[in-house]
């Protein structure tokens, strides 16, 4: 994923209404842009911390601006959901993600489960079907480790909940947690901010759904998937 525009850098004053953000350009302008992530993002939104932003001169938008990057604990992370299900679709076709990448064909977006889309589905006439959950990761509160989820979804336990419903259907499904940070090598299940979410996670991987957790590259210039790093490996180890 390269940003083209290049991103503009600027400090931040505030998130706020989960959909905006106010900052200072370096020449001094105030300007109030938008927030693509509507979670906590939980020690991300420290006032003056250094910002990357997308620039957007569509007249159907009311802020120019868009948040992209946030500097955090000495790294950049990014914080844009709508970029996870790209990143892993080009993690899948760069064979970064176990076989993932040898089925030859991908659609995005397809209904199944409860009422719910499916992100990826990948399908191989002999293999069947891969039913492909992704989720954005940016949280982390010790070094080299990412956490998630940084506070309760109950959205996310139901998917875990149709993923295992899927393999016991005779299929494979997959959850990827795609970590927007360079400083992470491996990812836990955050059991005290969600334990709901965990006892889900523990009940999918106990069916046979598979976990993978993508590490990527930040930078103003892109954000690339670079390889897997090892999931919540005390909670695999007891099952």
């Amino acid at each position: 994923m390269i940003f083209d525009p290049p991103l503009t850098t600027a400090t931040l004053v505030q998130r706020y209404k989960r959909f905006l953000f106010d900052a200072v350009l370096p020449d001094g302008t105030a300007i109030t842009g938008s927030c693509p992530n509507t979670g906590s993002m939980r020690g991300l939104t420290t006032p003056g911390s250094r910002i990357w932003m997308s620039e957007h001169d569509s007249p159907t938008r009311k802020y120019r601006q868009m948040l992209e990057i946030v500097e955090a604990d000495d790294t950049l992370v990014g914080i844009n959901t709508g970029l996870p299900n790209r990143l892993a679709e080009e993690a899948i076709r760069l064979g970064l993600v176990g076989d993932l990448g040898s089925y030859p064909h991908l659609a995005r977006e397809q209904k199944y489960g409860r009422s719910s889309r499916i992100d990826i589905l990948l399908s191989e006439p002999e293999r069947g079907l891969a039913y492909v959950e992704v989720k954005n990761v940016h949280f982390s509160r010790t070094r080299g480790l990412a956490e998630f989820p940084d506070s309760p979804t109950a959205r996310g336990a139901k998917h875990l909940d149709e993923l295992g419903d899927m393999v016991e259907a005779g299929n494979r499904a997959i959850m990827i947690y795609l970590v927007q940070r360079s400083d992470c090598n491996r990812l836990r299940i955050c059991r005290d901010f969600d334990l709901a979410y965990a006892r889900a996670f523990d009940r999918a991987m106990a069916r046979g759904v598979e976990a993978y957790a993508v590490k990527c590259q930040v930078s103003p210039r892109q954000i690339r998937p670079t390889g897997l790093m090892t999931v919540d490996e005390a909670a695999l180890a007891a099952l």
